[in-house]
């Protein structure tokens, strides 16, 4: 038989790269982890536009009818030599861009995400702001709204968050008394132990038995998936209300019946040590 060739070897470390010259697992980790993170906020973000896309159709409405007096007194102020007209439809026109220019500012904010920033924050200012960024007051839909809120409860959250919250909320509720063109919304908040119970109440139609065990859950709304002729993106207000309320350390529930209406109750941390 023939001599076997030699096997040839290589040094080990022409085999092995160095330790430094690829990632290690946790520099892996670490770069999955920054992935999954701006990944959540572009989700974040899609949802409370989603959310915003709903209350569009409203917004467009308010936005007119502040727009018209405007168009209105200058189309007569052109017409006429009159400095008393001129100075009424300066006077108007400033009024309502106010009003446009802080709506604009309320939306911006809604749409916003960005990383959380923890405070003591109070419920009731915080219920209020929501309520204007709806861009349309309550009354006008045969809704009235109250808020049974004292101005001494605050909880440990990032205001901006619980805002969205509320808004999302408060869009719901309106959404299930639209049909009737009335109701009652109510909000209130009672100290319990460590934490504070937010209850948002609404006498609109109930969400049915087998849908409410899923309402928090992406892309699943109790309403028509399609409104007045268009297609529309239901469910993720819903599901970013129970998002935020847990990266605020809290829970959200969800109860409903007949003939009295549905009821979302926050539990929130009422101090930062609870929170940790």
């Amino acid at each position: 038989m023939g001599k076997r060739p030699a096997i040839r070897t290589c040094p080990s470390d022409s085999l092995i790269p160095p330790l430094d010259s690829s990632p290690t697992i946790e520099t892996q980790l670490a770069k999955l982890q920054a992935q999954f993170d701006l990944l959540k906020v572009q989700v974040r973000q899609a949802q409370q536009l989603a959310s915003l896309g709903t209350a569009a159709a409203t917004m467009v409405h308010e936005v007119n009818n502040w727009l018209t007096p405007i168009l209105s007194y200058a189309k007569a102020a052109l017409e006429a030599n009159d400095v008393e007209l001129h100075r009424k439809a300066l006077t108007v026109t400033i009024r309502n861009v106010e009003v446009l220019v802080a709506m604009s500012e309320r939306v911006l904010e809604i749409s916003a995400a960005r990383p959380p920033k923890r405070e003591l924050v109070s419920v009731r200012a915080m219920a209020q702001d929501a309520t204007a960024s709806l861009c349309r007051d309550l009354s006008k839909d045969g809704i009235r709204f109250s808020i049974d809120v004292e101005e001494s409860i605050t909880v440990w959250a990032d205001a901006l968050q619980l805002k969205q919250v509320f808004f999302n909320l408060f869009l719901n509720a309106r959404e299930a008394m639209a049909s009737v063109h009335s109701g009652r919304l109510t909000v209130s908040a009672k100290g319990e132990g460590q934490r504070v119970l937010i209850a948002v109440r609404n006498t609109g139609a109930a969400i049915p038995p087998d849908r409410l065990p899923h309402v928090f859950d992406p892309l699943h709304s109790s309403k028509a998936a399609e409104r007045g002729g268009r297609n529309r993106c239901a469910g993720l207000g819903l599901a970013l209300c129970r998002d935020l309320t847990e990266e605020n350390g809290g829970t959200i529930s969800v109860t409903s019946e007949a003939n009295t209406g549905t009821t979302f109750t926050l539990a929130l941390p009422a101090t930062e040590r609870n929170a940790q």
